[in-house]
């Protein structure tokens, strides 16, 4: 059985670049770009270590609802088990349509939906965000109670800076 078959790769070498190595989709092809002094064997070695770096990434772009499904509920059974049913969502959704909120929730139809622009960023931040919507089934405003669930989450503040940040650099509110 044969496996996955390897993209067409063209390597570009740059007298201008010293030490970084970079690689990027063109089509069907994969361009990676290194430095010139490089020779043969670490040319071969950062060919495979981008390919890998690609896929990996290529693979976080992929995500499915069904994978926030699971998801929500491992966060449950980690963060707000004592709750049960009250956490768990009826509906849990990738959107593409909410460019101004990284998340929402219906409480009354215990839907979730996150936006589709989180799929490119770590997983500690995406479960941030889940848990964050997660906690609205139980406590629908941001009082007290609620941000004391969510800060059982230990990359809150993190994931939150995380989050500023980005939206500072998109220019995003």
């Amino acid at each position: 059985m044969a496996g996955p078959r390897k993209p067409v790769v063209e390597v570009r070498r740059s007298q201008r670049r010293r030490r970084t190595v970079s690689a990027y989709r063109d089509g069907e092809r994969v361009v990676v770009l290194i430095p010139d002094q490089f020779s043969r064997a670490e040319e071969s070695e950062w060919v495979d270590r981008m390919l890998a770096r690609l896929a990996a990434r290529e693979g976080r772009l992929t995500r499915s609802d069904a994978e926030l499904l699971a998801r929500a509920g491992r966060l449950i059974n980690l963060f707000l088990t004592e709750y049960g049913d009250q956490a768990l969502p009826a509906s849990v959704r990738w959107v593409n349509n909410q460019n101004g909120r990284w998340g929402s929730c219906t409480p009354a139809d215990r839907s979730i939906r996150l936006s589709d622009r989180l799929q490119e960023m770590p997983d500690w931040v995406i479960d941030y965000v889940l848990l964050h919507e997660l906690v609205h089934l139980i406590v629908p405003s941001h009082n007290a109670q609620f941000w004391a669930l969510v800060g059982r989450y230990s990359k809150t503040e993190r994931a939150r800076g995380y989050l500023e940040g980005v939206a500072a650099v998109s220019g995003a509110p």
